[in-house]
């Protein structure tokens, strides 16, 4: 029997994740895995704005600190949390199938919302992408994990989440109005979960490496290379969602102002996913302006 410990956040969903990657290694493997349990600075600062800690990578720091210091084995992630570039000591081992990729508002379908309505969100993706659907809604800030967040629902007329998180976690009792990703685009990443491991442990790569779903993969890479292009991180409204039919990679992306006045949107298809995902970015960033809107100077 193999034994490994496997770093991860202590939410309920965090959890139910790394568990399910757990189970996954032992369908043909007989492993026992000792759960680490790590607070990361995001978990820890509940009521700070994600983008005024540093964006990316406030939910994984301290994760895969723990990996890196031989504390765990391997980590689970949600893909959507982690920097766009991996680390030269951690190997992004795995991604197994993705799971359900869209947004989903809670509480009110987005038709149904009121003009002067107030949604929830921490995220200034969803939040521009909303504010130029609907203009004449409000928005307050909405910080913690799922539960949280449901249990904070009642404060707003709708709130916005991952609709796999709703999933995972048996939450599909709630009034939900899950988005089309073609007209809302989601985070990179985001459905997704992603295991770690060190560079350098070519036994627990080649374990992880066998959960691996290729097209889950091959889509993510893509959408990684998109925002690694642009420079980013969940501080900018910035989305990019991929599918893979057979060899061929379509991805959708987009890029916008933090006040929802600007959407850049494009559309790309190509085989390979790292190609695709820079070719997309700078034909954004270069044809369409974007540079300009992502810059700290630009007007909104």
């Amino acid at each position: 029997m193999r034994r490994l410990r496997a770093a991860t956040r202590g939410s309920r969903l965090a959890l139910l994740q790394t568990r399910y990657v757990i189970a996954l290694l032992g369908v043909d493997v007989d492993v026992d895995v000792e759960l680490v349990i790590v607070e990361t600075t995001g978990d820890k600062a509940k009521n700070v704005p994600i983008e005024s800690m540093g964006g990316r990578g406030v939910f994984v720091r301290e994760v895969q600190n723990a990996v890196l210091e031989g504390r765990a084995d391997f980590a689970v992630h949600s893909a959507k949390d982690l920097p766009s570039v991996t680390m030269e000591e951690l190997s992004l081992a795995c991604i197994p199938e993705r799971g359900d990729p869209r947004d989903a508002l809670v509480g009110c379908s987005l038709d149904d919302l009121a003009t002067g309505a107030v949604v929830g969100t921490g995220s200034v993706r969803r939040r521009a992408q909303l504010a130029s659907l609907r203009p004449d809604i409000g928005f307050g800030n909405l910080r913690g994990n799922i539960e949280t967040r449901l249990e904070k629902a009642k404060n707003f007329d709708a709130i916005v989440v991952a609709f796999a998180a709703l999933q995972r976690l048996g939450r599909l009792d709630v009034p939900i109005d899950a988005l089309d990703p073609g007209m809302f685009v989601p985070q990179v990443g985001q459905g997704a979960l992603a295991a770690e491991c060190r560079s350098d442990d070519e036994t627990t790569n080649a374990l992880l490496a066998s959960v691996e779903h290729i097209e889950s993969r091959r889509a993510v890479d893509a959408e990684r290379a998109f925002l690694a292009t642009l420079g980013g991180a969940c501080d900018l409204p910035v989305g990019a969602f991929a599918t893979v039919d057979g060899e061929s990679i379509h991805m959708n992306a987009l890029v916008a102002s933090l006040d929802g006045h600007i959407v850049l949107r494009r559309q790309a298809e190509g085989t390979s996913p790292e190609e695709l995902g820079r070719t997309l970015a700078q034909r954004l960033l270069i044809d369409d302006g974007a540079a300009l809107v992502l810059s700290p100077l630009a007007p909104v």
